[in-house]
């Protein structure tokens, strides 16, 4: 593994970004409610490749009712592509799931400093109330469906009452008021470790102290998404992370401790009984969060940098920003549980299904060849196991399949699956993230499949590779239209093969297929009937 050397804060970040050419700045002017969001969506509605993707930076921010911001926008700034994730760690994209699986072994304890450039401006009393949360450019993620601007970007700070620990969650906040936010901090199983915090806060008749981090190192902001153990203190996470301790401060008007290069912070307490109705907003799997009760946050100060830069996250229908981030986090630490916690010998990758489907509901699990079956289902178990609203489905395919190409994954179910004996259905599995409309959610179940090779196969009916990268070159040299391989785009054996017949196709190339013919000839045989294998025949 190479060397971390991660940014320190969101804007050190940005410049590496823009020195490696990755960074669109638009500065026309963009209404933050209506355009801005759209613009940077269509990156991932419009079908760009990973490495063709930005971050956006967005200079001349305006609103709908004709605000105009001094506060420039990032978007996409995060994980529009894992190379722009890969950044943020200092480190290739084939060593993120490296520094994750280390990082979560080897936490890095915060060093506590006395003051940060997170408090540089400090907006407490009567100046919440008269400019606050209004004065920050915060998008509109979906206009025309959510039902106010979203703090999206964000890591909420709670502490434990009992063990003081602290937790750093990715949780949406809807502006409310200049000094109020909707925060909506997930209570399903399995689900946000703030909502925990609140419980505990509720039987204590206490306010929830809340910090809203908007914008920090992203080795930090990376924590907050990633589902790590409860009572884990993401804050040493991340100084794993980022190859060094986090600088923390004193928050100023809550007992919480907070990254001191943050661009903002929002400080406030929350309320233990009253809840107030938040959304629709879209969400992350794909379809409107509708109105409902979440909690009501009273935000006691806004502090930030003097330069500063606001941070805002593409979520809702995936492939998105927010998928990119957790899928080159989340595939390594299921490769690593698998692998390593379980010990299964033969697993070679676990890819999660992103486009329209979120990631948790399919999973993929490729194997080597010749993994005994025990251990393909041993692992399909602990894939569908490991977190409980990840891996609905869970498919299981040889080395040859790439789960990426979903044609070669239908292939694979096709011919290398019975489904009397190689699908398994579990019940009582919780729903997970999705939509809930009345009666929606609750119980659902999971279905595991082996779609692995389980006996020798005739070869891939398609010109071996020598003859296919050959035609390409000709295809090349002939300007015709760009082409993408995709798997499997040559022949290759599958284990049902005979030496003798490498000698036919020889031939054939050569222009020689008449001796084939004159041998086939001298082999006729009486008594069978068409299509008999000749190998079941003896000489």
């Amino acid at each position: 593994m190479s060397k971390q050397n991660a940014p320190s804060d969101l804007q050190e970040h940005l410049a590496r970004l823009t020195e490696r050419g990755l960074v669109t700045v638009i500065g026309k002017p963009i209404n933050k409610d209506t355009e801005l969001h759209p613009l940077a969506r269509w990156q991932f509605q419009g079908g760009l490749r990973d490495e063709e993707r930005r971050a956006f930076l967005f200079t001349n921010v305006v609103g709908a009712k004709g605000e105009k911001y001094d506060i420039p926008v990032l978007v996409g700034g995060l994980a529009a592509s894992p190379e722009i994730y890969a950044a943020g760690l200092g480190v290739p994209v084939g060593d993120i799931g490296k520094v994750w699986v280390k990082a979560m072994a080897e936490p890095v304890q915060p060093v506590l400093v006395n003051d940060g450039p997170c408090q540089q401006i400090v907006e407490t009393g009567d100046d919440l109330k008269r400019s606050g949360l209004a004065s920050l450019p915060v998008p509109i993620s979906t206009p025309g469906f959510d039902s106010a601007p979203y703090l999206t970007a964000t890591l909420c700070v709670t502490k434990d009452p009992d063990s003081s620990i602290q937790n750093m969650g990715t949780y949406r906040a809807a502006l409310k008021a200049n000094d109020r936010l909707g925060v909506r901090m997930a209570s399903r199983l399995s689900g946000a470790g703030g909502y925990l915090h609140w419980q505990k806060y509720k039987k204590l008749k206490r306010e929830m102290p809340c910090a809203i981090v908007v914008g920090c190192a992203p080795a930090v902001l990376f924590t907050g998404p990633q589902k790590l153990a409860i009572d884990v203190d993401e804050m040493a996470v991340a100084g794993a992370l980022a190859g060094a301790p986090i600088r923390t401060v004193k928050a100023l008007t809550v007992d919480l401790d907070l990254p001191a290069n943050a661009e903002f912070v929002v400080e406030g307490v929350i309320d233990p009984e009253l809840l107030e109705p938040e959304g629709p907003f879209g969400e992350s799997h794909g379809h409107v969060a509708l109105e409902a009760y979440n909690m009501s946050m009273q935000v006691t100060a806004i502090t930030h940098k003097r330069n500063r830069v606001w941070l805002s996250i593409l979520s809702e229908v995936t492939p998105s920003e927010s998928s990119v981030m957790k899928r080159v986090a989340y595939e390594p630490r299921y490769l690593a549980h698998l692998r390593d916690t379980l010990a299964i010998k033969g697993v070679r990758r676990v890819v999660m299904h992103e486009t329209l489907s979120n990631l948790r509901k399919i999973l993929f699990v490729q194997f080597a060849p010749g993994v005994p079956r025990t251990e393909i289902w041993r692992a399909l178990h602990g894939a569908a196991t490991l977190q409980a609203d990840i891996g609905k489905y869970v498919i299981g395919v040889s080395e040859d399949i790439d789960p990426d190409n979903l044609d070669a994954v239908f292939w694979s179910l096709a011919y290398r699956s019975n489904p009397i004996e190689d699908v398994h259905i579990a019940p009582y599995r919780s729903a997970g993230h999705g939509p809930k409309s009345e009666g929606g959610g609750g119980v659902e179940s999971t279905m595991l499949i082996d779609a692995t090779q389980k006996t020798p196969d005739p070869p891939i009916s398609l010109p071996k590779r020598e003859f296919m990268e050959r035609a390409r070159a000709i295809w090349e040299e002939l300007k015709l239209p760009p082409i993408t391989a995709r798997q499997p785009w040559h022949g290759y054996s599958l284990g049902d093969w005979d030496a003798v017949w490498d000698t036919f196709a020889e031939r054939a190339v050569a222009g020689q297929w008449e001796q084939t013919g004159r041998e086939s000839f001298a082999r006729r045989r009486p008594g069978l009937t068409p299509e008999t294998p000749v190998k079941s025949v003896d000489d």
